[in-house]
């Protein structure tokens, strides 16, 4: 990203500029101590007119880079924390200070108060909690044998000192006067870190907040608060499938088949394998199966996928999912624990929604989960909405007929065609608009939808519509799909078969290459005997959306989306 683009960007939300001096500052500049003539400060001072400038310029008028970032040694840091500071305090009356005991708080500063030329007070953040530290001129010590020495080192500290630096303070426990516990400092503040760019009060414009993650989390403390929502979901989602038995596993992304779902991979290649084009996964669900066949009948993996297609607010091409395979589980059993799992989950995060710190979103409440799911099944239920002047074809004798009567539904109803609309993709595209939409009000799950949807699971015919159907259910909550699940197809000869009929609607969608998406080595593997499995996936990115109340999904990743990311790789020039 040119250097003038980047500038543009930040300027209305960080600061005045963004330059970055890549030269040495001018020697006038650089030359000047705490001592200098003010003449020459003054010309100096006019010289530099970029925030970031200046503020190498008044940190140099002091001392040298090299000692803006001091070593700390272990054996003179034991950092004092707030809860221990706390306790150290107790007893403590307004006004006094326990000069029995000396602490030592490190952190950034959140906010510098003065209180006329002898007094200042520093808000230190450290993780969660803030110190209140208070600098006053007549309470120092070990700063110089002379008075005058004294008040010159703390007139430069209150020059210096600015929110965003990280500082080491030594102190007593003390008790303001209006309360507060506080440390007392009884040597000047020693600056650990200083922040070369100032910091700004606010921060609200999404694109800047996505590519300057670190001042966004800076100034929004909602930032952090959507990681740590992401950390508390990621760990109740491992603690639930460890405490109910099954083998956390990683197996490979970079393989020569992306296999497991229907989407367009990343390909690659490897200077070992000249000539041998390799994919990023799609999902981990082959080879987990895999690993069901082997002998391990309850496994689970939790890691990233990729999907070379769309960015939008709920899609992004790098994600996390979470999968697991559990030897004869039922479509119910999966159900069932779906819902176990969210109750552990909204227990967990329900004090994050109740507090709703710096209101982090306006979007809606967290579901209730205390009682089953409504559960619908697909094709009567878009028969209802439909109504009886549409009546659904038969999906299965005649391909062909049906793509051509969904066709005309969507036509008559004035629906969005998709691109190369396939039989999935028209079921696809009825399914978003007439059946996602009914999770608005509590978690749904749509189950049994029609074969050509589920190439990778049971199939049966269903006794009500006479249908070939899948065993399979998703779950959507606020019309948003949450978890997929189905009972896996375990006959080699019905696989081969279904991927087969998968691989020619890639063919039609302009996507496929004869037979090369049959993986036959996974097939191979079927051939040793899976049990009847139950799988699992669900994509961890959007739990963790909804539990953080966000609604894109780059909100909830570290540094945003695909676009973001690239953005920050490409650096400034």
């Amino acid at each position: 990203m040119s250097q003038n683009l980047m500038t543009r960007r930040l300027r209305p939300c960080l600061f005045t500029s963004y330059f970055r001096r890549t030269r040495p500052i001018p020697k006038a500049t650089r030359a000047f101590s705490s001592t200098a003539p003010a003449s020459q400060k003054e010309v100096a001072a006019r010289e530099v007119t970029h925030d970031y400038e200046r503020r190498v310029a008044q940190l140099e008028a002091v001392s040298p880079p090299a000692e803006w970032y001091p070593r700390i040694h272990s054996n003179q840091w034991e950092r004092t924390t707030s809860r221990s500071l706390r306790k150290h305090c107790e007893g403590l009356k307004d006004g006094e200070t326990d000069g029995t005991k000396l602490n030592v708080i490190a952190g950034r500063i959140q906010a510098v108060r003065t209180a006329g030329s002898k007094l200042i007070f520093l808000d230190l953040k450290q993780g969660k909690h803030t110190v209140q530290a208070i600098v006053h001129l007549n309470k120092l010590s070990n700063v110089g044998d002379e008075s005058e020495n004294t008040r010159k080192s703390f007139k430069t500290f209150l020059e210096v000192v600015r929110k965003g630096d990280w500082y080491e303070i030594h102190g007593h426990p003390h008790r303001s006067l209006s309360g507060e516990i506080s440390i007392l400092a009884t040597t000047i503040p020693t600056l650990l870190s200083p922040s070369l760019h100032q910091i700004p009060e606010t921060l609200e414009d999404a694109g800047t907040r996505a590519r300057s993650r670190h001042v966004d989390m800076l100034v929004n403390h909602s930032a952090i608060q959507t990681l740590r929502v992401r950390h508390l979901v990621e760990k109740h989602l491992r603690d639930y499938l460890d405490d109910e038995g099954f083998t956390s596993v990683h197996t490979p992304i970079l393989t020569a088949s992306a296999g497991g779902a229907i989407a367009r991979p990343f390909e690659t290649e490897a200077t070992e394998l000249e000539g041998q084009k390799l994919n990023l996964r799609i999902a981990p669900e082959l080879w987990l199966k895999r690993l069901v066949v082997g002998g391990m009948e309850k496994v689970y993996e939790m890691g990233p996928a990729f999907r070379n297609e769309g960015v939008d607010a709920t899609h992004n091409p790098e994600f996390h999912i979470c999968e697991f395979y559990e030897a004869f589980a039922t479509l119910d059993d999966l159900m069932k624990r779906t819902e176990d799992l969210l109750r552990v989950i909204a227990t967990s995060t329900r004090e994050l929604w109740d507090t709703k710190p710096h209101q982090i979103s306006a979007s809606p409440e967290p579901p209730d989960f205390q009682y089953p799911f409504k559960r619908i099944e697909f094709l009567p239920a878009l028969q209802e909405q439909l109504g009886p002047d549409h009546p659904l074809p038969d999906l299965t004798s005649d391909p062909t007929a049906a793509t051509n009567n969904l066709l005309s539904i969507c036509r008559s109803e004035n629906l969005s065609i998709p691109s190369n609309p396939t039989l999935p993709r028209l079921l696809d595209a009825l399914s978003s608009h007439y059946l996602e939409p009914l999770s608005a009000e509590q978690p749904t799950f749509i189950t049994h939808h029609p074969a050509c949807l589920s190439p990778l699971s049971k199939h049966f015919t269903c006794p009500t519509t006479n249908q070939l159907i899948s065993a399979r259910a998703e779950l959507f909550i606020h019309g948003r799909e949450i978890a997929n699940m189905y009972e896996e197809e375990n006959s080699p000869f019905s696989q081969r078969q279904k991927f087969l009929e998968q691989l020619q609607y890639r063919n039609i969608d302009g996507e496929g290459d004869g037979h090369k998406g049959v993986d036959e080595s996974y097939v191979e593997a079927l051939e040793w005997g899976l049990p009847p499995t139950g799988g699992w996936g669900c994509g961890v990115d959007r739990l963790v959306m909804l539990f953080a109340g966000r609604e894109r999904i780059g909100e909830v990743l570290a540094f945003g989306g695909l676009r973001n990311v690239v953005g920050l790789g490409r650096g400034r020039r």
